[in-house]
């Protein structure tokens, strides 16, 4: 069954059993309102519809619900009518329950959430306004326990695992309590009104997510060990929304599924005890927004598709699964028992009171003399088409133990499962990390990007134009200075020195006056004071910078450069010969210009529409541009003015970009498809005409991703004009060709990210990439590292020897005449710096001694005891005799003096 509810934002939505595919939802009677649930079956009626019976629980608002762990037909409600209702459901077809088996009056106002205990019956813990609450079903005069009450409004509600500790997170700020009758902890974490949710993860780690306390819209996601609350050991950041993420994590695993209410795209993470605590495996885009999201029971999954978590989306008309799938060649014939290790049955460990009373035993845990088989772990296996299922109806006290003995597995609650003995209690020894089992992954995939100290950014920038063409980056860098478009008449550029960081002065400028607007602009390569500049008016102005910058306005071009007969869309300079440029134009030509004879050489045509980009290949002999006629073409300029290949490019006409990669044996293209997701596709330039050999959907956004493509590490950064989020990939010559990494978030929207050449990466920080970004008043920059352990050493594996890409390999004379030629490399290793492949070996040593060390429990007389030991050895040994003992007194005729 599934259930959609009224609920309030806080509640965590609803919580299925069995999926199926996406689900149309057609109500039956009148509109919803508050106090009432949907029930629908996940499997069509007899007429091929899925139908909503509705339930009338509650007099208000319902505001939370959830299934029992060991009775999926047992559900409990809480609303702010102030009741606390248990009911037991039937199938969607069948006449509804009128009426719930129990009803709860905790009395202490509207009710906000409600939970089931993991390991117990009947046990449950309520969260009224301010307070948590401990309750056994069996009990409905009084509650259990009234646990500490909490400064602002309960948000969450989070049970550990193994039952014995209770987690809750509230409103304004943030408070992570481990309530467990005596000892209450707690740690302030975020400080904002927003919602948050917490949540039990591996061991003793806690997961939270919320809003940064200082960005209000920055979402994120933050890692606790439980054990010391006083500051969180990981967190992963997710954009800006103003939508609540809903986590939901899977302990088998240790996958994390992020949902965003309000999103089109679900998050992904494998989260881990160590560093990297949390690691993107996927991001998976959906067609319509989420409005809640729940994981599907384990036993439910397909496992002979290597499913390992399956997620269903609910959206404002349908419900939509999400299947997470581990490729494995053999799936569909072979069970992988490396994928699902032993995991929780459905048979509860214990009653309420043997909880209260301090009982700490575990669900289907191994005994050391079993008594039937319904005490060994739950193993997942292929469910027997023959078997069939049943569901079963147990009561709400807890069955005695002999009944929980003498349970039979074919009674299992409908779990397609079997029971079969294990070793231990713990996951299978053949468990992997769920990550190395999706295949080929980046070595990269851990990269991150982080905004540089405030002493390094360009400050008080004002009156920038943000309403350059889709076709230029809106400024641009080199190694000495930034380049910036202002919003001021005549086409005015601000030149900034990067040897001269801090806040610019409020007054006027010396600016470079362009006369007529500005299209695109770059700079010289090979000459870091030489800027063209593509103006409306069909011409590009060639200036000159002076040594230490600009001292006074510039207001006549060093070259001008008249051929095109429409605006100019784009500039692109040769990445291996002096003075050769190339222009796109609204006349649909690309010209070659050759700055040094102030002359166009090349007049390149075959286009039929709007030119999207150009981009001149490794070796400086090909141009391959993309189009909005839906083609991707590779010219070679010297020898044609026709294309010499030619393929369909993408779908979309929003706009595109492309780059070469894998030493120019490829050409990546960033656009948009048919349904205007932003999309990369990979081209064969030996072969366009095939098509696209891979491709893969990014997001969704209006905004065009431009690519920086790093050809020592074959990793492309992509990111657009206005957005928040640097999706990094690295590029592959073979499958999977496209190997997601960490993405960067930036604190605001960014007008552009424009890049450094390789020489100006930090490698004893392990820097593969440094850019920097613009925002509305500042130029930042921003570096890409890789973590490693052994910084000390010179990473030799991320930087081979790297091309000086800053000097020309030949003239344009040179070039036009028929003459190639390549870059000169140099090693980025120090003087001083080992490489890591030279590194000593050494032997692998046990930084830390194991958890259970500190964690094991100690009575009060073995801490007394403990206590008075280290006492007395600060004392030291009373036998030993007094300094004064050994001191040498004087003959007593000495006295007589």
């Amino acid at each position: 069954h599934c259930f959609l509810g009224t609920t309030s934002k806080r509640a965590p939505s609803w919580w299925p059993s069995t999926p199926s595919r996406p689900v149309r939802l057609q109500k039956r009677g009148q509109q919803t309102r508050g106090g009432m649930l949907g029930l629908s079956s996940l499997k069509p009626g007899s007429d091929g519809q899925w139908t909503v019976t509705q339930i009338s629980c509650h007099s208000d608002l319902v505001t939370d619900m959830d299934f029992s762990p060991f009775d999926e037909s047992l559900l409990a409600t809480c609303s702010g009518d102030e009741t606390v209702k248990l009911w037991r459901l039937c199938d969607p077809e069948l006449q509804p329950p009128s009426s719930p088996e129990l009803t709860l009056r905790p009395g202490q106002g509207r009710l906000e959430l409600v939970l089931f205990h993991p390991t117990s019956s009947g046990l449950l813990a309520v969260g009224a306004t301010k307070v948590p609450l401990i309750w056994d079903a069996g009990r409905q005069d009084t509650p259990l326990a009234v646990l500490e009450q909490h400064g602002d409004q309960l948000q969450s509600l989070s049970w550990k695992p193994d039952g014995s500790l209770l987690a809750s997170s509230c409103k304004m700020v943030l408070f992570l309590k481990m309530l467990h009758c005596l000892f209450p902890q707690s740690a302030k974490s975020l400080q904002n009104n927003k919602d948050s949710r917490i949540l039990w993860a591996k061991d003793d780690l806690l997961l939270t997510t919320g809003f940064d306390m200082v960005r209000q819209s920055f979402r994120e996601a933050r890692l606790w060990d439980s054990r010391k609350l006083s500051s969180s050991v990981g967190s992963a950041s997710l954009g800006t929304s103003n939508g609540m993420l809903i986590p939901l994590f899977d302990e088998d695993t240790g996958l994390l599924v992020l949902a965003g209410k309000g999103d089109t795209a679900i998050d992904c993470f494998e989260v881990s005890a160590s560093e990297p605590f949390f690691s993107q495996v996927s991001h998976c885009l959906t067609d319509t927004s989420t409005r809640g999201a729940a994981a599907v029971p384990k036993a439910a999954l397909d496992v002979l598709s290597c499913e390992v978590m399956r997620v269903l989306q609910l959206t404002d008309g349908c419900i939509v699964p999400i299947s997470y799938q581990v490729p494995r060649k053999n799936s569909n014939q072979e069970f992988h028992e490396d994928l699902y290790p032993d995991t929780v049955g459905t048979t509860p460990a214990m009653s309420a009171e043997e909880w209260w009373e301090g009982g700490n035993k575990q669900v289907n845990a191994p005994r050391s003399q079993p008594a039937s088989p319904a005490a060994f772990n739950l193993t997942l296996l292929p469910q027997d088409p023959a078997r069939g299922c049943s569901t079963s109806s147990s009561p709400l006290s807890t069955p005695s133990s002999s009944a929980a003995a003498s349970r039979s597995p074919s009674s299992a609650s409908g779990l397609s499962s079997s029971f079969l003995p294990s070793p231990s209690p713990g996951p299978s020894p053949s468990a992997r990390p769920i990550q190395s089992m999706l295949g080929q992954t980046s070595k990269l995939r851990h990269i991150q990007g982080a905004v540089m100290h405030r002493t390094t950014h360009i400050t008080n920038l004002r009156g920038l134009n943000l309403t350059t063409p889709g076709e230029s980056n809106g400024f641009c860098v080199n190694r000495q200075r930034v380049a910036v478009p202002l919003a001021i008449s005549g086409g005015q550029i601000a030149i900034c020195e990067r040897s001269q960081p801090g806040r610019l002065p409020d007054t006027a400028l010396p600016t470079i006056q362009n006369s007529v607007n500005v299209v695109d602009l770059s700079w010289d390569p090979f000459d870091p004071h030489r800027l063209a500049v593509a103006g409306d008016d069909a011409k590009i102005r060639v200036w000159q910078v002076p040594e230490g910058g600009l001292k006074e306005t510039l207001t006549e071009p060093e070259v001008l450069l008249q051929g095109h007969t429409e605006k100019i869309y784009s500039i692109e300079f040769h990445p291996l010969a002096s003075g050769i440029l190339a222009s796109s134009s609204y006349d649909l030509t690309v010209r070659l210009w050759n700055l040094e004879a102030e002359e166009q050489v090349k007049l390149l045509t075959g286009h039929q529409d709007q030119i999207f980009c150009m981009a001149w290949s490794p070796d400086g002999k090909l141009l391959a541009t993309v189009c909005k006629d839906g083609k991707v073409r590779i010219y070679e300029p010297r020898k044609s003015t026709a294309p010499v290949q030619e393929g369909t490019g993408p779908e979309g006409h929003r706009g595109a970009r492309v780059v070469w990669v894998c030493e120019g044996k490829y050409l990546l293209v960033s656009g948009f498809d048919s349904r205007s997701e932003r999309r990369l596709s990979l081209y064969s330039a030996g072969s366009l005409s095939s098509g696209a050999i891979a491709a893969t959907n990014i997001d969704t956004s209006p905004s065009t991703l431009i690519p920086f493509y790093d050809p020592d590490t074959s990793v492309v950064i992509l990111t657009a004009k206005g957005d928040t989020r640097v999706h990094i990939y690295e590029i592959a010559a073979e499958e999977p060709y496209f190997m997601e990494c960490s993405s960067f978030n930036s604190p605001e929207p960014h007008k552009g990210l424009a890049f450094l050449p390789k020489s100006e990466c930090n490698v004893r920080d392990v820097e593969i990439a440094v850019g920097l970004m613009l925002t509305k008043t500042a130029v930042e920059p921003v570096a890409f590292r890789v973590p490693r352990v052994k910084k000390e050493f010179f990473q030799d594996d991320l930087y081979t020897d790297t091309a000086v890409c800053w000097e020309p390999a030949l003239t344009a004379a040179s070039w036009l005449s028929g003459s190639n030629g390549q870059h000169k490399k140099i090693s980025l290793k120090p003087a001083d710096m080992t490489p890591l492949s030279e590194a000593p070996k050494e032997a692998p040593v046990r930084k830390y001694l194991p958890s259970s060390v500190y964690l094991e429990e100690k009575t009060d007389e073995q801490k007394k005891d403990e206590l008075l030991s280290a006492m007395v050895s600060k004392l030291g040994n009373m036998d030993d005799p007094l300094p004064q003992d050994s001191f040498e007194g004087v003959d007593e005729d000495e006295w007589d003096d």
